[in-house]
Order: C-alpha cells, then sequence, then structure tokens
C-alpha cells in the first residue's frame, strides 16, 4: 500500500477538484470533465504504452483519434440507400481493384526480386491503378454527394451498434498503425517523429474532403448514443417520479400548483442531463479501469521487460536475439489502436462527427503534455496527466477570471485594465499550462508520478 501512496494522494486531489466544480459551478459541467478526463486518460494510455514502454515517438495521435470517430460514423449511422444506388457500387469495384494491385505488387516484389525492371514495371502498374480508378471512381462520388447534401450526400454506415465501433475504431487505427509502422519505424527518432506528424495530417486531410465517406466538414449530426436521450427522460413518469422525490425538500417550500410544477419540470431537466452524463461516467471508467489492469499486468510481465529493456538499449536487447523491429511494430499498433478507441469515444460522448476539429499540429502535444506531465512510463501517471492537464485546460479561464475579479475588486467597473483582463481571461489557459508544466519540469522533471521499476 505505501508504494501507491502518492498514486492515491495525486487521485485524491483530482476528485476533489472535480467535487468542487459540481458544488460551486454544477454536477453537469462536473461530470463533462469527468468524462473527457477519461477520454483523455484512454488517450494518454496509448501514447504511454508507445514512448513510456518502447521509446517510440508517435505524433500521429490525432490521426488515429480521427479514423476512431470515423468508424463511429461507418458503424452506427445508417445506409443512405440512394447514395448507394448513385455509385455505391463502383466504389466497391474500386476497393477490390486498390487491394488486387496491392496484391500483384507484392507478387511481383517477391517473385521477381532480382529483375532488374521490376520497379519501372510496378511503378506502371500503380500509374494505370490509380488512372483506372480515377476513372471509375470519379463519376461515382460526384453522384453520391449530390444526392441531398444538405442532410446526407455520403453513403452513410451499417447501421450496427455505436458500442460495436468502438472496437471497429481500434481495429481502423492498428491497421493503419501497421501500414505506417512497416514503412516508418526504421526512420531515425526524429525523423520518425516528423513522419507520423505528416501522416496523421494526411489522414485527417482526406477525411476532411472527401465528402462521399463522411461529409467531410459538413459533420455528421445526430449519431447514435448507448445512453438515454435526456428529452426522453424529461418525458418518463418514472423519471419524473425519481427526481421528484429526491427534490421532495425543496418542492414543498413551493406557494402555488404552478410554481411547484415550473420548478420540477426545471429540476427534470437539469437531472436529465446529470443523468445522461453519469451513463456515459460509468462506460467509460469500465473502459479505463480495464486497460489500467491490462497495460500493469502487461507492463511487469516479461514483455514488458523486454520492451524497457529494448528502449533503454536497443543495441545489447538486439545482441541477446530480441527482434527490435518486431517489437517495436507491435507496440505502434497496440498504442495506436488504444487511441483509436479513445477517438470513438469521444465522438460517441459528442453525439457529432467533426472531422475539422482534428488538428494534429495543436491537440497532439496536448497529449503529449498529458503525458510527461503525468509520468513517462508509468500507467498511473499517464492517467493521472490526462486528467490533470485537461481539467487545467477546461477550468483555466474560470480560475483566471476568479483570480483577475478578486485582485481589481477595488477597481471601478469602467476601469481599462479591467475590462481587458476579464475580456483576456480565456487566453490565460495557455499562460497557466505554460506555468505548470514549467513548474512540473523544474520540481518534478520525470513527472508527478514517475516510473517506478517493481523488482519481482
Amino acid at each position: 500500500m505505501m508504494q501507491y501512496k502518492n498514486v492515491i494522494v495525486a487521485y485524491s486531489i483530482m476528485i476533489i477538484l472535480i467535487i468542487l466544480v459540481g458544488v460551486f459551478q454544477s454536477w453537469s459541467i462536473a461530470l463533462s470533465i469527468l468524462n473527457y478526463c477519461l477520454i483523455s486518460a484512454v488517450m494518454t494510455i496509448g501514447a504511454n504504452i508507445q514512448w513510456g514502454y518502447a521509446g517510440l515517438i508517435n505524433f500521429g495521435i490525432m490521426g488515429y483519434t480521427a479514423l476512431g470517430g470515423l468508424a463511429v460514423v461507418l458503424i452506427s449511422v445508417a445506409p443512405v440507400p440512394e447514395a448507394w444506388d448513385a455509385g455505391g457500387l463502383r466504389l466497391i469495384l474500386c476497393l477490390i481493384l486498390i487491394i488486387l494491385i496491392i496484391l500483384l505488387i507484392k507478387f511481383l516484389s517477391r517473385r521477381f526480386r532480382d529483375f532488374k525492371n521490376k520497379t519501372l514495371i510496378i511503378s506502371l502498374i500503380i500509374i494505370a491503378g490509380i488512372i483506372l480508378i480515377r476513372f471509375i471512381s470519379a463519376p461515382a462520388i460526384e453522384n453520391i454527394e449530390s444526392i441531398d447534401p444538405a442532410k446526407t450526400g455520403f453513403l452513410g454506415g451499417l447501421g450496427l451498434p455505436i458500442l460495436l465501433s468502438w472496437i471497429v475504431g481500434g481495429l481502423f487505427a492498428a491497421g493503419v498503425a501497421f501500414v505506417i509502422g512497416k514503412i516508418a519505424l526504421g526512420l531515425r527518432a526524429d525523423y520518425l517523429a516528423i513522419a507520423t506528424l505528416l501522416i496523421a495530417e494526411i489522414i485527417v486531410s482526406i477525411i476532411k474532403h472527401e465528402d462521399w465517406l463522411a461529409r467531410g466538414v459538413k459533420n455528421v449530426i445526430g449519431l447514435k448514443r448507448p445512453a438515454p436521450y435526456e428529452i426522453d427522460l424529461q418525458n418518463s413518469q418514472w423519471f419524473i417520479n425519481l427526481v421528484e422525490k429526491f427534490n421532495s425538500s425543496k418542492l414543498n417550500f413551493t406557494n402555488s400548483a404552478s410554481e411547484y410544477q415550473n420548478l420540477l419540470t426545471q429540476y427534470v431537466i437539469d437531472a436529465s442531463s446529470v443523468y445522461v452524463k453519469l451513463c456515459f461516467t460509468g462506460l467509460f471508467l469500465i473502459i479505463v479501469i480495464s486497460l489500467l489492469i491490462l497495460t500493469q499486468r502487461a507492463l511487469y510481465s516479461p514483455w514488458g521487460r523486454k520492451m524497457r529493456a529494448i528502449r533503454d538499449n536497443e543495441i545489447a536487447a538486439s545482441a541477446m536475439g530480441k527482434n527490435i523491429v518486431k517489437e517495436h511494430l507491435l507496440i505502434f499498433v497496440l498504442g495506436s489502436a488504444i487511441v483509436g478507441l479513445a477517438g470513438a469515444m469521444m465522438v460517441t460522448n459528442d453525439g457529432l462527427f467533426t472531422p475539422g476539429s482534428y488538428r494534429p499540429m495543436r491537440y497532439t502535444f496536448v497529449i503529449w503534455v498529458m503525458v510527461i506531465v503525468g509520468g513517462t512510463g508509468n500507467n498511473f501517471g499517464a492517467i493521472l496527466g490526462g486528467f490533470a492537464v485537461w481539467f487545467l485546460w477546461v477550468q483555466a479561464a474560470p480560475i483566471s477570471l476568479f483570480l483577475i475579479e478578486f485582485l481589481t475588486s477595488h477597481l471601478p467597473e469602467t476601469n481599462e485594465l479591467k475590462v481587458h483582463l476579464i475580456n483576456s481571461a480565456p487566453y490565460f489557459r495557455f499562460l497557466i499550462i505554460g506555468i505548470g508544466l514549467l513548474l512540473i519540469m523544474r520540481y518534478r522533471p520525470q513527472g508527478i508520478l514517475p516510473e517506478k521499476i517493481v523488482k519481482q
């Protein structure tokens, strides 16, 4: 128990902070922050597996997050029959052609390994394939995107349960990570970071501009959710009775029937939002706790010790007969799959898919700050970093506004400095995040909960 003393203290502080938000702001806001903290925790677990376990620098986190969100659309959204009739079969034919071209290139690469014109032939096959695919797909895409573009304009999905899309989101990210890993993992660490960042930009750019796939920047709204809708709860008699029972002491002070009904209606509306967020909190907690248990067992297993040995000294690990490339590829795929799962969770929580919000150059580094602040190589630290940085990111503006109003309370409301500071409160978020990171790096350079090697 003593070895987890710092963990208990750190997490207790975070829980208290979230409770304080509920008390002084609202429980709906507190639960929203908690849910996003849990989603951020899943992302940091994925990043920590890659960096903390194996020393791999992956700046493509937002790309895999977007793939997880795309999976939600492709799995849970109902298909659009008109769009499929307009060009769905042509796009399936294009997909088959892409697979055949890849298999043909793979066959030629193995069968004619020493043939001197092999590269030229493969290049011609690729060019011819692109021209043919473009010829088939262009009119199909144009027809699909013309089908009621204000509401649809895309193929839709499979209409399956949305929780299934969480698994598919992880598989999407894992599949793309496997292809990228095969190509990029041989690069030096700094080049790997650049390559993964650029690949993430490519993935996000494709999702944003291919309207037939997921409406592009027009967004997909009204996604399914694994929790009830607020409006349904507000019209359910059992829920109304439950809220009335919990708030009976407050409702008894009303003076008239109309006042009683209006106050009850407001309580029901507030409670429905809290109830839905609690449902998401339960689901997200199951995912985070499951991942924590699995990653902890993996970290202190022989496989985990092998990965840390490779991280600390690749040459020595290679001399001991370890396949460095194979292990790096495995850890790269596993970490990316977890990030893809987090992306699916985030879109499910939001209820909409907005490709324009995935900005690799900005949010990738927020995730990395979470891992660094929490403690690289420590699963508890990575999760704590996700909680701490996201909480600070969301609450920095309210905290700044409170401090500004407190420190300038002696000044008149029309004072130019006071007005300027109040209007600038939202931008203090970057200042507070920067100061917090500097303090952590100065006094806890290995993170709030640094990695600890447990001898077994």
